[in-house]
């Protein structure tokens, strides 16, 4: 497995080149971390600048460029001491972070993120939107910080599709090879130079997976692809797309995602303490790896799983039902019940529970999300709102457990700023808080970034309006033509726009509850907006509808087709090919970002994050982050905090407020300028949000929150139950076993309830019929008032017996609360063991 042989490989093809620098150049090609740094682009600026601007992909312009050109390139003295310049850049960033600042590698050895997208880079195009974002972001975040991650997911032909606006405005897919000799990565080799192929039983048959490696600075990415030679034409074809297909070739992914990721890090020697699922679609790896653990300890399935789920996290994207992976119990048996039967010793209707809400309902479809709860040791939401939609959604697999103790935390995503800052934003802000800001914790930028002067951050978003009006004419130029465009509406883009108009911008996937045509309600009065020649507007939107739906299809023709009208065609503009160079553009460039999801279905969102370090304000739906980020000052909210589904009055209602907000605040703010053509109330703005929203919403803090609030004590527990071959997992399971047994024979005694001066005392004598005391908590129970937390008292056990064999419990509370409040309730315990997650029985008293 080494890297190096494809160094090698690139470098023998310039074997007649004997200059320094070439090696580091390969180097810098293959490393994604120089991707965003930016630092580097000057070099493949000048080895091809037009190869450069249409890919931003080094790896290509290295691998394209000729010997004569290589070598007149690298006998220059001024790209040499750039190369130098580069190398002690370098070194500092190899040294200690983070993350080895705090923690030891015994605390943490290595955290394996599974997803099903990746978004790192445009010169790699294996993600379609936020999931990919979001794994893509975190995966940068853990090499600024040193923490021992390492990527898995799929290595897709031909990726998401590329979107083309056609001559009638409809969206057009198309999908383009994705050339792996093109792209910056390399196959993982074994020492002796074979390239690294696993093999994998696919409803009889064998198919064979390739693997392949992306270096992100200290961190690694390795792909799995089923296009190899020697696969049946059928089989190479499964790791095609993202997204496509049916749900046949949607599980053959998840289970080569799944399955074949964990016997990739294997064959790597690497043995995760932490898996951490980035939604539900790997979620079979829980299976494969509950099955290393039953190879190491002799444990059978259910209590290596019981050892195993105790470090595995799983992260929830979805806010609706629908959003989950389902799959018919016969394609189940088709694809896994061989591997139930021979490699987890199980029957295929224990597996088929593992992934439905009632076992015992061989009609039911296998939820993936299911099964990620049921084999992980904690699930997280991606916001605080989230987290509560997600505690409602997944009630049903913790029956008679109030919504509030539903194991289901969040952690807020962020976004890695570094990948998403002007030149302009990073000049600023590497002037007041130092190059290196985002390599470790931000607790201190607030105060440093607080002190830039109104003069600085209009200069910043002028500096980066401009680039962007600059942008939005070349690419529309190059779609219009790419369309089949008349000569007159392709000299029409090079006057689009104006570098000193307010700008507001819209890019997301177009899916009816994202509500992209919210702005279209009143197209006259939107019309007036946009064409006041006092204080104009203009208008970028972007987005891509699912090939599959048409309504999505019919909002993008609507948005195209009302900015060809004659009288905004220069103000508003469809943007085509909504990816993560145009939304780089995008929010670097825009002052205003717009979202307007109808809530609760935004789990979080990421874009509007994105514009903080840029200086672009929020104008956004209280859902998902802007729901606990929105404040007076930071810009502005829409919504009442309440679910109105599909209302299409409340939809107008949201339409009209849209509109006063534009017209009466934040045109009249933007416009309101003093002598020196500044707007005061604007910038104050601009630095309120750049302050307190930039650090709190950068994946530092996320991925910071997820090593010590999961990552760490998720290591720590799965590390002790592997103690003693196991032995702690056949415990577990006996405890269950005493539980499941004699549950439903508890019985409550009378309850005793005795007011006193100073508190309310409450008494009760339980019958356990079987089961230890030690074996369960007794609390006083009472639901939380308004947004309060329920109170939970633990009773304690007295030292005496009633006479036969109920056990008395007692406590205290204070006399704040009505004594009518409060009820007895009896749950599971073991130590180190989540309740309800890991055992969701539970006792009330009434």
């Amino acid at each position: 497995m080494q890297r190096q042989i494809e160094i090698e490989a690139l470098l023998t093809r310039f074997s007649g080149i004997n200059v320094a620098g070439l090696d580091f150049l390969v180097e810098l090609a293959l490393d994604l971390s120089w991707y965003w740094d930016h630092s580097a682009d000057e070099i493949w600026q000048k080895l091809d600048i037009d190869l450069w601007e249409e890919t931003h992909n080094p790896w290509v312009v290295l691998k394209t460029v000729s010997f004569d050109v290589l070598k007149a390139f690298l006998s220059d003295q001024d790209i040499l001491h750039k190369i130098s310049y580069l190398k002690e850049k370098r070194r500092p960033e190899e040294g200690k972070r983070w993350f080895h600042e705090n923690y030891t590698g015994e605390q943490l050895t290595q955290v394996a993120y599974f997803s099903m997208e990746f978004m790192l880079s445009e010169a790699l195009p294996i993600y379609s939107g936020g999931l990919g974002n979001v794994a893509g972001d975190q995966l940068k975040a853990a090499n600024d910080l040193g923490i021992p991650v390492v990527g898995v997911g799929l290595l897709y032909q031909r990726g998401y599709f590329r979107q083309l606006i056609g001559r009638n405005g409809e969206q057009r897919e198309i999908y383009i090879h994705n050339d792996p000799g093109q792209l910056p990565i390399v196959p993982l080799r074994l020492k002796n130079g074979e390239w690294l192929r696993l093999k994998i039983e696919f409803s009889g048959h064998t198919i064979w997976i390739r693997c392949w490696e992306v270096q992100v600075g200290q961190v690694r990415l390795v792909l799995l692809d089923s296009n190899d030679v020697a696969n049946f034409p059928a089989h190479r074809g499964i790791t095609s797309e993202l997204y496509g297909g049916g749900s046949e070739l949607r599980l053959q992914q998840e289970i080569i995602l799944g399955i074949g990721g964990w016997r990739l890090l294997e064959e790597l020697d690497i043995v995760p303490q932490v898996c951490h699922l980035n939604e539900g679609h790997s979620a079979f790896v829980l299976f494969e790896r509950a099955r290393y653990v039953m190879q190491r300890t002799g444990q059978p399935f259910a209590a290596a799983l019981a050892i195993s789920r105790a470090g595995n996290l799983f992260t929830t994207h979805t806010a609706v039902p629908a959003g989950f992976d389902h799959f018919s119990p016969q394609l189940i048996e088709q694809y896994l019940g061989r591997y139930a039967d021979k490699e987890l010793g199980i029957s295929l209707q224990e597996l088929l529970g593992l992934g439905r809400l009632n076992p015992q309902d061989s009609a039911e479809p296998f939820n993936m999300a299911y099964l990620a709860i049921k084999g992980s040791g904690a699930v997280n939401g991606v916001s605080k709102l989230h987290g509560q939609v997600s505690r409602e959604l997944f009630q049903p697999l913790f029956p008679r457990w109030p919504r509030a103790s539903v194991p289901i935390s969040h952690v807020t995503n962020g976004v890695h700023m570094r990948s998403w800052d002007s030149e302009a934003a990073d000049a600023l802000w590497t002037k007041y808080c130092g190059k290196s800001r985002w390599m470790g914790e931000t607790d201190q930028l607030d105060e440093k970034i607080h002190a830039a002067t109104d003069e600085e951050l209009w200069a910043m978003r002028a500096a980066s309006r401009n680039e962007f009006v600059a942008f939005v004419r070349k690419r529309m130029q190059q779609n219009l033509a790419a369309s089949g465009a008349s000569y007159d509406e392709i000299a029409h883009s090079y006057q689009l726009f104006d570098p000193y108009t307010l700008t507001i911008g819209f890019a997301r996937r177009f899916a009816s509850y994202k509500r992209p045509t919210l702005l279209l309600q009143n197209r006259e009065r939107l019309r007036r907006i946009l064409s006041n020649s006092a204080r104009p507007v203009q208008l970028v939107i972007a987005g891509k509808a699912h090939p599959s739906d048409p309504e999505g299809h019919a909002m993008i023709k609507e948005w195209v087709a009302f900015s060809r009208e004659e009288d905004v065609r220069s103000r508003v503009v469809f943007l085509p090919d909504y990816d993560m160079y145009v939304a780089s553009r995008l929010v670097q460039g825009v002052d205003v970002w717009m979202n307007h999801p109808r809530r609760p279905w935004e789990a979080s969102g990421t874009s509007g994050m994105k514009v903080l370090v840029n200086g672009g304000l929020n104008l956004s739906e209280l859902d998902g982050w802007w729901d606990e980020a929105y404040q007076d000052g930071l810009g502005w909210a829409l919504g009442d905090r309440q679910s109105h589904e599909n209302d299409p009055n409340w939809d107008g209602i949201e339409a009209e407020r849209l509109y006063d907000l534009l017209e009466n605040e934040i045109i009249p703010e933007f416009y309101n300028r003093d002598t020196s053509g500044i707007p005061r109330g604007w910038t104050a703005k601009i630095r309120k949000s750049m302050s307190l929203l930039t650090p709190r919403y950068s994946t530092n803090r996320t991925l910071i929150e997820y090593v010590e609030k999961y990552y760490l004590p998720a290591a720590a527990a799965v590390k002790s139950r592997m103690d003693a071959f196991g032995e702690a997992g056949s415990e577990i399971m006996q405890w269950k076993r005493v539980l499941h047994n004699n549950w439903q024979k508890i019985t409550f005694g009378e309850l005793i309830i005795e007011k006193e001066a100073n508190g309310i005392t409450f008494k009760v004598g339980i019958d356990l019929c079987g089961i230890m005391p030690e074996q369960v908590i007794v609390e006083l129970y009472a639901d939380g008032i308004g947004d309060s937390e329920p109170t939970q008292i633990n009773m304690e056990r007295e030292s005496f017996e009633t006479g036969g064999k109920e056990v008395m419990y007692a406590t205290q509370v204070d006399t704040s609360r009505d004594q009518n409040d409060y009820t007895i309730r009896i749950k599971p315990y073991y130590e180190g063991v989540s309740v309800p997650l890991e055992e969701n029985l539970i006792r009330w008293h009434r």
